[in-house]
């Protein structure tokens, strides 16, 4: 889909969720008098919140219910439908929306279940009914099997939850496909004293996506965070381009999503394909896009803290002031683990910081100055604007906790001083507490006052999720590259390749001509059928040779005793054809086998993998790391989105221990990083060009010296 297209499906699918989230009046189907139903549950709640429009009961059978009259059709209504709350048998779902269509409903919410998440062919039909309805009626649809929505603005409540609920008009939104999370993160984050002015429990989203919702409350003006949870994503490029909607914004999206892997990339054909679980993609792609993707609900409520009081940090370097060694050991273990830095106070800082504290030296970053030295008048505010202005902290995090009760005079000064410096900081200030706590009301009512700070609680969690929101930093976010110019003798051969290839593996052969046909530097070599084929292409392209058995059947060659290197002499040569000839007939599956390459015999300092991977919800991505035999032990391997350029390609390097060793760890030679950069941004033009018609590429070994790099091996898996 082009971009064009894809803002426009955005656009309308955001006029669809304003007429959802602010309907006219409400028809309610499935209106009955069991006990404890949800349909009556739902007409409680919109009369319990206030909500100012009709509400209308429904049920073909029934002519009265909960003491007021039942609609038995939508041509009774004393007003023509807007939104529907469905809660009928999924069969009659699909004839009710056309119904309802017809008599001018905007909306629906489809509570019912039995549909696509059905394991009997009945709800695979209902639900390609459905989805044909929601298509052709043009309907907004939220689920089916959902919980209802909620918009604070209008007292719009349509879930049948019995609990007592505040509506107010905070700075989030909470989407969801599951109704019990949504609800459960509200809970979490009123508790914290942030409201949430809407709610959407998406369900299946046969009709509207997590997309759509996206793209809507990025055009909010006084929503800053939009938090996520998220099963699946059912509209790759949609919902991408939502994200980068909310960023030019300014909105944050916080998102929960489950899943590490599926069955399919386990088995995949290329190593890299088994390495690239959909977590890792959808960090590479949707935190270019501007995704902050927590590990769990706790990390999002934090998460969410943390945003809706401070700047988003432009790096990911720690400061901190702590008035105990323990915390302070805690806050450098946790900063460890999860891959956030403590960096040394410049000389100027300590300074500073030390004529302050009137003490000889200072324990370093973090800060641990003690309630003596910082109970001085002044002395702690002088602490947190010395650490701010440090050019190489991004983040200043206090120890802290708030009062539970009066008579802490002192610290709350400190924080009101601090809550004032903070409004006017370019860099984020945040507290964060040894241990999770609960607040009070004289707590609760204390922290409303101080707008500009967080307050997060307990150590690793608030670790954790500082390594959350600055990841996208690594997946070079907000960087836009425009699609590569179409390079069309690749595609050409693509197509080719395509069109004959029996196999989806091409073979080596096939392969590395694609991969050069792009940029990837390959070896010399010539494909044979003989022993004197063999030997004739090792005097042509010199000895040292390698001799590897070409075969689609056969991606990992060296497994099978189907590769010799270090051949030096045309005996060698000889012997090693029909030793490699004998472990392939040998095999119990035989497989076709195309001939043996013999390929000049290259060295280097270093073995790398390189490849690319056509993930189902993110599309292609590229992946860089570690390379060798040894490649799914070490698991040393980064992705990033496609397309690359050579910085993000640079940066995708050095997230990786590879990257590292390239750069000239402990006294080795410096490596040519740049030819590595270019591969990965060729192998990234491969996979924008191929438009899906390639799974999965794999260059192991690309072998990289002080000068140059080359691929050794290549495979590439076709999508079919």
């Amino acid at each position: 889909m082009s971009e064009d297209k894809t803002q426009a499906q955005l656009r309308a699918g955001a006029k669809k969720v304003e007429a959802l989230l602010n309907p006219k009046n409400v028809v309610i189907i499935g209106a009955t008098d069991k006990p404890g139903n949800w349909p009556q549950r739902v007409w409680r709640n919109l009369s319990r919140y206030g909500y100012k429009g009709s509400v209308f009961p429904f049920n073909p059978t029934r002519e009265t219910v909960w003491d007021t009259r039942c609609y038995r059709s939508f041509a009774e209504l004393p007003e023509k439908p807007d939104h529907l709350v469905v809660l009928a048998p999924a069969k009659v779902v699909p004839g009710l929306l056309r119904d309802a269509a017809a008599a001018g409903a905007r909306s629906a919410t489809v509570m019912t279940s039995g549909f696509e998440e059905s394991t009997e062919a009945d709800g695979r039909a209902l639900a390609d009914d459905l989805r044909n309805t929601i298509e052709t009626t043009g309907l907004a649809v939220s689920g089916p099997n959902c919980l209802g929505n909620f918009n604070a603005a209008i007292n719009f409540f349509s879930m049948p939850d019995d609990r007592a609920q505040k509506l107010a008009h905070g700075p989030v939104v909470v989407l969801g496909q599951s109704g019990g999370i949504v609800m459960a993160i509200k809970r979490s984050l009123e508790e914290r004293g942030v409201d949430t002015q809407a709610a959407i429990t998406s369900g299946n989203e046969t009709g509207l996506t997590t997309a759509d919702y996206i793209a809507y409350f990025a055009g909010v003006a006084d929503v800053r965070v939009i938090s996520c949870y998220l099963e699946s994503v059912h509209d790759g490029a949609p919902f991408l381009e939502a994200l980068r909607m909310a960023r030019k914004a300014g909105k944050h999206v916080v998102i929960m999503k489950l899943g590490s892997s599926d069955a399919g990339r386990a088995a995949a054909a290329a190593h890299t394909g088994a390495l690239a679980g959909s977590m890792e993609a959808f960090d590479a792609v949707a935190g270019r896009a501007g995704a902050i993707r927590v590990g769990n609900l706790d990390e999002m409520v934090e998460a969410v803290e943390f945003l809706v009081h401070a700047p988003a940090p432009q790096g990911k370097r720690l400061g901190s002031i702590t008035f105990s060694g323990g915390m302070r050991g805690l806050l450098l273990d946790a900063a460890e683990a999860c891959g956030m830095s403590y960096q040394p106070l410049s000389d100027v800082t300590r300074k500073k910081l030390e004529e302050i504290l009137s003490v000889g030296s200072i324990i370093g970053n973090p800060l641990d100055a003690g309630f003596a030295a910082l109970s001085k008048e002044g002395a702690y505010l002088r602490c947190v604007e010395i650490l701010l202005d440090d050019p190489d902290i991004d983040i200043l995090l206090l120890q802290e906790e708030l009062p539970r009760a009066a008579g802490t005079e002192r610290k709350e000064r400190n924080l009101r001083e601090v809550n004032a410096l903070a409004a006017k900081a370019k860099k984020p200030i945040a507290y964060v507490s040894m241990i999770s706590y609960g607040l009070s009301d004289y707590s609760r009512t204390l922290r409303a006052e101080f707008t500009n700070l967080p307050f997060l609680q307990e150590v690793d969690r608030a670790l954790r999720t500082m390594r959350a929101i600055t990841r996208s930093l690594d997946a070079h976010a907000g960087q836009e590259l425009k699609a590569p110019a179409p390079n069309a003798k690749g595609r050409a051969l693509l197509a080719e390749l395509s069109a004959s290839a029996k196999t989806a593996t091409l073979n080596e052969v096939a392969s590395k001509a694609l991969l050069s046909t792009y940029g990837v530097p390959v070896s010399q070599e010539e494909l044979v059928t003989s022993e004197d084929a063999a030997a004739a292409a090792a005097a042509r392209i010199g000895y040292p040779v390698v001799a590897k058995i070409v075969s689609a059947a056969l991606p990992h060659k060296s497994d099978i005793g189907g590769v010799k290197v270090g051949l030096k002499d045309e005996a060698a040569v000889r012997a090693a054809y029909r030793t490699i000839m004998a472990n392939v007939a040998a095999l119990p599956n035989k497989p076709a086998v195309d001939g043996v390459l013999i390929a000049q015999m290259v060295s280097g300092q270093l073995e790398c993998v390189l490849g690319a991977k056509l993930d189902p919800e993110m599309g292609p991505v590229v992946i860089f790391g570690s390379g060798g035999v040894d490649l799914e032990l070490t698991r040393d391997v980064a992705l990033a989105a496609c397309p690359l350029d050579e910085a993000g390609a640079l940066q995708l390097i050095a997230r990786t221990r590879a990257g590292t060793i390239a750069e000239g760890y402990r006294g080795r030679p410096a490596l040519d990083r740049k030819a590595m950069a270019q591969a990965l941004v060729a192998l990234s033009h491969l996979m924008v060009d191929a438009q899906g018609a390639i799974a999965e590429v794999d260059v192991n070994p690309f072998l990289v010296s002080e000068k140059g790099g080359v691929a050794l091996d290549g495979l590439v898996v076709l999508n079919r």
